[in-house]
C-alpha cells in the first residue's frame, strides 16, 4: 500500500496526514479514535478550520507511543492506545473466525465445499509502516520506500502475526493482498517471514499489483482503482474454490466491493488511501 507528501496539498496516490486529517478534524471526526481520516474535500473558509499540522503530528506520535531507540529510529509501543486498539479488533476477529471456521469444517466433510480463506493487505495490516513513516516525515514516495523495504524488515502489526498463524493453522487458507508494486514481492515475502508469518508466502498467495503485466482476471487491467483491484482479486481466489471469510484491511478501499463475508478494518490515521 504506498502513499502523499509530507501535508501535500494534492491527494495523489496516498493522501496522507494533511488534507484527509485536516478534513476529519474540521468536520469533527475522532481521528484518533476511529484509526481513518475520512476524505473529505471541503476547502476551508478561515485559518481557523486548520489545525496546527505539528499538534496533529505530535497527537498522532502520541497514540502509537512513539518510542526513539538510540540510532533515532521510531518505533510504535506494544503499550500504546494504537496497540489496544488493534488487540481490541483481532479478539472481536479471532471469536468471529473460530465460528466460521468450525462451521466450514462441519460443511467440509461434504463434497464440493469451498475452503474457508482470509484475505490481509500488507501495509498497516499485517507490516507497520510507522517507523518509515516517521523517517521520511510522511511524505512517501516510490524511491523511498524502495530504500527502506529492500533493506529494512517492518514489525508485524501488533498481533496480527498470531492471528494469522492461528487462523491458518485452524483451517484457513491465507492470501495477501496488498497494492505495492510486483518489483517489491522479494522484500515484502522476506519481511513477512522473518517476523513471523509462518503461511506459505509463494505467488499464489502473495498478490501484488502489476502494472506493466496486469492478470487477466481484472478487466480493468493497468488502470484498476484500488477498490477495483483489490475486490476483483478477490473474486479471483473465490473462483480458485475459496470461499473468503474474512478481508482485513487499514484502508477502506482494500475492503470495499464484496467477496468477502466479514470485513476487519484496522486503524491508521497516517493516510487515507481511495
Amino acid at each position: 500500500m504506498p502513499r502523499p507528501a509530507r501535508f501535500r496539498p494534492a491527494l495523489s496516490r496516498r493522501a496522507r496526514l494533511g488534507a484527509t486529517t485536516v478534513a476529519a478534524l474540521v468536520a469533527g471526526t475522532a481521528v484518533f479514535g476511529v484509526g481513518q481520516a475520512t476524505a473529505e474535500h471541503s476547502v476551508p473558509r478561515t485559518d481557523k478550520e486548520i489545525p496546527n499540522l505539528t499538534q496533529v503530528q505530535d497527537k498522532i506520535k502520541a497514540y502509537y507511543g512513539d518510542t526513539v531507540t538510540a540510532d533515532g529510529e521510531h518505533y510504535a509501543s506494544p503499550h500504546s492506545n494504537y496497540a489496544r486498539q488493534v488487540r481490541g479488533i483481532e479478539a472481536k476477529a479471532r471469536t468471529y473466525l473460530s465460528k466460521a471456521l468450525a462451521r466450514h469444517d462441519r460443511a467440509g466433510k461434504k463434497s464440493g465445499q469451498a475452503k474457508p480463506a482470509i484475505v490481509l493487505d500488507m501495509d498497516d495490516t499485517t507490516l507497520l509502516t510507522y517507523n518509515y513513516e516517521l523517517q521520511v516525515g510522511f511524505h512517501y514516495t516510490e524511491e523511498s520506500q524502495d530504500k527502506y523495504l529492500a533493506h529494512t524488515d517492518m514489525d508485524p502489526v501488533f498481533g496480527m502475526n498470531r492471528l494469522v498463524n492461528w487462523a491458518h493453522a485452524k483451517g484457513a487458507e491465507v492470501f495477501f493482498l496488498t497494492g505495492r508494486k510486483e518489483a517489491q514481492r522479494a522484500w515484502s515475502v522476506r519481511n513477512l517471514k522473518n517476523v513471523g508469518y509462518g503461511v506459505p508466502l509463494d505467488r499464489r498467495h502473495v498478490y501484488l499489483k502489476n502494472k506493466e503485466n496486469p492478470p487477466a482476471y481484472l478487466p480493468c487491467g493497468a488502470t484498476c482503482t484500488t477498490v477495483e483491484y483489490k475486490s476483483g482479486t478477490r473474486k479471483h481466489i473465490e473462483s480458485l474454490g475459496y470461499d473468503v471469510v474474512a478481508n482485513f484491511g487499514d484502508q477502506y478501499s482494500d475492503l470495499s466491493g464484496g467477496a468477502g463475508d466479514r470485513t476487519f478494518k484496522l486503524p491508521n490515521p497516517m493516510y487515507y488511501l481511495p
